[in-house]
């Protein structure tokens, strides 16, 4: 019969390969913070970002801008691009979303934030299921009150609204 001791260490003998397998492929961690040359706008909230000679893709943190196809979807990955394509930036990351995608804050090389950016400037939603971050809120409630970007729209259609009508 097997002691409580070697049970333990049989558990752990398996599981810890595959914790280490784990590490290694998730990546930079939640709270990691880099600095990277921008090789790619996919859209107005995902980016690629060089990173350890590699390709990271980078969806920014408490934003959604409109999908390809959407309304306003062109301009907000033309927005995207021209802040930040071929810059230097630092990404302050929070995690990895059900893609893999790391999601995090990005920093342009002036010190703003681009989350923050495409929001003041009306090309994106303040993405209040995966955020409470108020100062989003906030630049959102601006753009929308000054009618910039999107909102000059009589009543655009969120991105997730968009997803769910399989209009992708």
């Amino acid at each position: 019969m097997e002691t409580r001791r070697q049970a333990r260490g049989r558990i752990l003998g398996r599981a810890v390969p595959w914790l280490v397998l784990w590490a290694l492929l998730a990546g930079p961690a939640a709270a990691e913070e880099f600095t990277g040359r921008v090789v790619g706008v996919t859209d107005g909230d995902t980016i690629k970002v060089l990173h350890a000679n590699q390709s990271e893709t980078v969806r920014l943190l408490g934003v959604d801008a409109p999908e390809k196809r959407q309304a306003y979807g062109d301009r907000a990955r033309r927005f995207t691009a021209e802040l930040a394509f071929d810059r230097t930036v630092t990404v302050h990351a929070a995690g990895r979303d059900r893609y893999g995608r790391l999601l995090g804050e990005v920093v342009l090389p002036n010190g703003r934030s681009l989350n923050q950016e495409l929001l003041r400037a009306g090309y994106a939603w303040w993405f209040r299921k995966y955020s409470r971050d108020s100062r989003l809120a906030r630049l959102e409630e601006e753009a929308r009150q000054d009618r910039r970007g999107l909102w000059a729209d009589a009543a655009p259609q969120a991105p997730w609204e968009y997803r769910i009508s399989g209009r992708r």
